[in-house]
């Protein structure tokens, strides 16, 4: 067996030029796999992140996503008095009562608008989400109208940044900071104070209520209690579950395109890789049978030519997740079709793509090498002498 592998090895060197167009075209298939599968990995990751588990969020009972959501002040009153929640350094319980909304905002340099979430917190937002941090600058001050912007807004709308003045919502809104999610959904929001903004857009009713749990064991009491209430009409989630379930629509789209895309692509790789193959078996037939006639069995014949195309296969693979690797350095913002506002997120490669891309490598090149290989197996002696 070590003979036919360096065989195998051989080969793929002399017939170099034509292995590299079909080891180029395998790699381009790995590539759009691989990236496709980095893009709903970083929309994932960016969505989850965005939740913590110690956190638990109310909204309106049947609603999908904030700006969907209907909370009075009576409600949160006594979203916030539970035992459960947290209370804090200064007596007042870790409980952020928010507002969300979103607003239209031209993009740096053209006329294209895209949505922003505009989101109005309480004094104990940066203790209920301890991810978030001011960047730059500093937090606004409650009761004014100052507000933060998010890092991944920065450079990309126009006048959104620190200095400059945004107008919504009938007044003059200055940015006096921005703040770091540490790459989650806020980092594509504003955040200001939430009653000047529910004052602001004509509002009296929250959108969302964020508590912070002592213990985050205690959340499926909480929850049963409070929907349980005849006086309230919400629903509790755990913020984590909460962001990622608006995650699912646009990964469910990419997952599909990049599905139907490498399909598309891997029936054109695996037909070059079958005709590389099966030009290498005919040019090679007398060696066949020189390695038929020295005792060499059938299946060890397969098995050298099979080697032989998952080799291309593995070189292809190597190739395309190198590329699609550096996609990483890309960002890329796109609407999020259950918010309905911007977010920005990037590629991850993680250690299952890696995996996932090697395997579907390795598939590509067993289905484009297994007829030769199977006719270079079933080749008689006679035959294949005769051909010198």
């Amino acid at each position: 067996m070590p003979l036919l592998l360096a065989y195998s090895l051989r080969n793929l060197y002399v017939r170099k030029l034509t292995n590299l167009l079909t080891a180029t075209g395998m790699a381009l298939v790995v590539f759009v796999y691989a990236a496709v599968l980095m893009l709903d990995s970083g929309l994932k990751q960016t969505l989850v992140a965005t939740g913590e588990d110690t956190n638990v969020i109310f909204v309106r009972r049947s609603a999908e996503v904030e700006i969907q959501s209907l909370i009075d002040r009576r409600q949160a009153r006594i979203i916030e008095s539970q035992p459960e929640v947290v209370i804090g350094a200064e007596g007042a319980p870790l409980v952020s009562k928010e507002s969300a909304v979103l607003i239209s905002r031209p993009r740096r340099g053209g006329k294209q608008a895209s949505n922003v979430l505009v989101r109005g917190v309480g004094p104990a937002a940066l203790a209920v989400r301890p991810q978030v941090r001011l960047a730059e600058g500093r937090m606004f001050r409650p009761g004014s109208n100052e507000i933060v912007i998010g890092r991944a807004l920065a450079g990309r709308f126009e006048d959104v940044e620190i200095g400059s003045s945004l107008r919504f919502a009938h007044r003059e809104w200055k940015i006096v900071g921005r703040f770091d999610a540490g790459g989650s959904g806020f980092d594509s929001e504003i955040w200001g104070d939430s009653e000047q903004l529910m004052q602001s857009f004509r509002r009296d009713f929250f959108s969302s209520v964020t508590v912070r749990l002592a213990d985050r064991s205690s959340f499926d009491t909480l929850k049963a209690r409070l929907e349980a209430d005849p006086r309230l009409t919400i629903e509790a989630k755990r913020e984590r579950i909460f962001y990622e379930e608006q995650s699912r629509l646009l990964s469910g789209f990419i997952q599909m395109l990049g599905i139907t895309l490498s399909v598309m692509f891997s029936l054109g790789a695996v037909i070059g890789a079958t005709i590389t193959m099966y030009a290498a078996v005919a040019s090679r037939m007398m060696e066949v049978g020189v390695l038929r006639a020295l005792g060499f069995r059938r299946s060890r014949i397969l098995v050298a030519f099979l080697v032989e195309a998952l080799l291309l296969a593995l070189v292809g693979w190597v190739v395309g997740l190198s590329f699609a690797s550096l996609m990483m350095q890309v960002k890329i913002s796109t609407l999020n079709w259950t918010s309905l506002s911007e977010l920005a997120f990037r590629f991850v490669l993680t250690p299952e793509i890696v995996l996932r891309s090697l395997v579907f490598a390795l598939v590509m090149g067993f289905l484009g090498g297994f007829l030769p290989a199977v006719r270079a197996a079933r080749m008689k002696i006679v035959d294949a002498l005769r051909v010198a």
